[in-house]
C-alpha cells in the first residue's frame, strides 16, 4: 500500500482514532472527490504508526444495492464501544432528509456496514455531524447539529441513545444556537458569501442564516466539559469552543468569545496520543478539491484549551504545519 503525506490526500472532517495498545493512527473523513453533488462513493480511511507517513486508501466504507442514502457521505466518526467499532456518519442527498446513522465492524478500518435503521436524528430534520458523547453515569449520547438550511440559526442539539446506539432514547435537547457564538458571523455576509465551499450561502427570504457544524466533545484533565464546533467567523470557515458549566451534555453551554482556528478551517476534534498528549485535527482549506488534514499539537489550560502554536492563515503547507 503506497504511503502519502497528509497533503497527498483529499479530505473534509477529518477524524484522528488512536487505536488501543500502541497500534497506530486512522484517519477518517468525508473522501469522496465530490462530497457536495456525488454520487456517494463511501468513506475511506488511513492507517499511520506516526502521523507523518499515511497507508492507504482503505474502503472503510460501501454503501449497500438498498442503501437508504445516494450521496453527500460526510463526517465519520469512529469509536470503540461495547467490544465493536461504531461509525457515526452523515448521509443525504436528492430527496433524503440529511440525518446522522451508525454503523459497526469488527475491526477499525472495517468494512463498516449499517446498524441503526436509517438516521438515528429525528425523523424530518435536516441533520449533520453526530458524535458520540459518553457520560459520567455512562449513559451515551449524540450531539449534532440541526440545519440552517431548515431553522435559519444553526442549532446544536444532545440526544439520549440506547445503550446499543441503535436509536434514540428521549427528545432532543436544544444546547445553543450558532448566533449565541459572538465570534459567528452570517452567511449573507461578505466573508461568507465569497467563501467557495461548494453550499448554498442564503438564508430563506433573504434572512441572516448562521451554520453550525462539527461538534465534537473533550473533557480536560480538570474535569472541564468542551465542545469544539464551527461556522463562519470574520475570516471566512472558523472553529470555536463552547464549555459546559455544569460538566453535563446539557450545559448550560458558554461560548468562548474568539475562534480557536480563525481562518479558512474547522470541524476540528481532539485525540490524545499515546503518550498523554493532545492534538487538534482539523481541515484546511476549505474549498472543494484543495481541503486537507491538519494536525497541530494542542494543550490544555486552566477551564480550557489552546493550540501548542499559534497558527496564520493560508494552506496547510502554510501553518504550524503537519504532525505532532
Amino acid at each position: 500500500m503506497a504511503a502519502s503525506a497528509l497533503g497527498d490526500i483529499q479530505i473534509r472532517d477529518p477524524f484522528l482514532l488512536v487505536v488501543p495498545d500502541g497500534e497506530g493512527y486512522v484517519l477518517f473523513g468525508s473522501t469522496d472527490p465530490d462530497v457536495w453533488s456525488g454520487p456517494g462513493r463511501g468513506f475511506d480511511c488511513w492507517t499511520s504508526a506516526d502521523l507523518v507517513e499515511w497507508h492507504g486508501p482503505i474502503a472503510a466504507f460501501r454503501p449497500p444495492a438498498d442503501f437508504w442514502s445516494s450521496g453527500q457521505f460526510w463526517a465519520p466518526e469512529v469509536y470503540a464501544y461495547a467490544g465493536r467499532w461504531h461509525m457515526f456518519a452523515t448521509f443525504g442527498g436528492p430527496g433524503v432528509v440529511r440525518g446522522t446513522a451508525v454503523l459497526v465492524a469488527d475491526a477499525p478500518t472495517g468494512p463498516y456496514t449499517p446498524w441503526s435503521t436509517g438516521a438515528v436524528t429525528p425523523d424530518g430534520w435536516e441533520c449533520l455531524d453526530g458524535t458520540l458523547h459518553i457520560d459520567a453515569e455512562g449513559a451515551p449520547w449524540m450531539v449534532f447539529c440541526h440545519e440552517w438550511l431548515q431553522v435559519g440559526d444553526g442549532e446544536v442539539h444532545a440526544q439520549r441513545l440506547t445503550e446499543d446506539l441503535r436509536s434514540a432514547a428521549g427528545p432532543p435537547s436544544l444546547l445553543f444556537r450558532a448566533s449565541q457564538a459572538a465570534w459567528a458571523r452570517a452567511l449573507n455576509a461578505p466573508q461568507a458569501a465569497d467563501d467557495s465551499d461548494g453550499r448554498e450561502h442564503d438564508g430563506e427570504d433573504g434572512q441572516a442564516a448562521y451554520v453550525t457544524d462539527g461538534p465534537f466533545l473533550h473533557r480536560t484533565g480538570d474535569g472541564t466539559l468542551l465542545m469544539l464546533w464551527s461556522s463562519w467567523g470574520d475570516a471566512g470557515y472558523a472553529m470555536g469552543v463552547a464549555r459546559s458549566e455544569s460538566g453535563h451534555v446539557l450545559g448550560p453551554w458558554v461560548q468562548q468569545g474568539t475562534p480557536l482556528w480563525s481562518s479558512d478551517g474547522g470541524h476540528g476534534m481532539v485525540a490524545r496520543l499515546p503518550g498523554g498528549g493532545l492534538v487538534l485535527a482539523l481541515h484546511q482549506p476549505n474549498e472543494t478539491p484543495r481541503e486537507r488534514a491538519v494536525i497541530l499539537p494542542l494543550r490544555e489550560v486552566s477551564g480550557g484549551i489552546e493550540l501548542a502554536r499559534p497558527h496564520r492563515a493560508g494552506g496547510p503547507g502554510d501553518g504550524p504545519g503537519c504532525g505532532a
